[in-house]
């Protein structure tokens, strides 16, 4: 049985509140990833909940620093395109950061 993860599943709750209004999208699902549900567009990933209990995005370089986000880090490495935004930041931000990637993904996937 797996072990229980409160910070993950608290940032899922909230990953599926703020996503709602996405969700009614016929282009966009909560799939799976790293162990984590996640939302998609067109089978491409924009955003999901880590194991530490933040919210993960995809967004541009630029708009990643813009932001003053950190990257993701995937052993040892950053990952340019993919940004933490702290479960702290709260769910009004969450819902922002996670609307403008949306917005990011959807244009660039046929």
């Amino acid at each position: 049985m797996a072990k229980s993860n409160p910070q993950r599943e608290r940032a899922v709750e909230r990953l599926a509140e703020v996503g709602s209004d996405l969700l009614q999208r016929p282009d966009v699902a909560m799939t799976h990833m790293f162990g984590s549900e996640a939302l998609a567009v067109r089978g491409r990933l924009f955003a999901f909940a880590s194991t530490a209990g933040d919210l993960v995005v995809k967004l541009s370089e630029q708009r990643v620093d813009e932001l003053g986000l950190d990257n993701m880090v995937m052993r040892g490495r950053p990952m340019r395109e993919w940004a933490v935004v702290p479960y702290d930041a709260g769910p009004e931000r969450w819902r922002a950061i996670v609307g403008e990637a949306h917005g990011f993904v959807d244009a660039i996937t046929p």
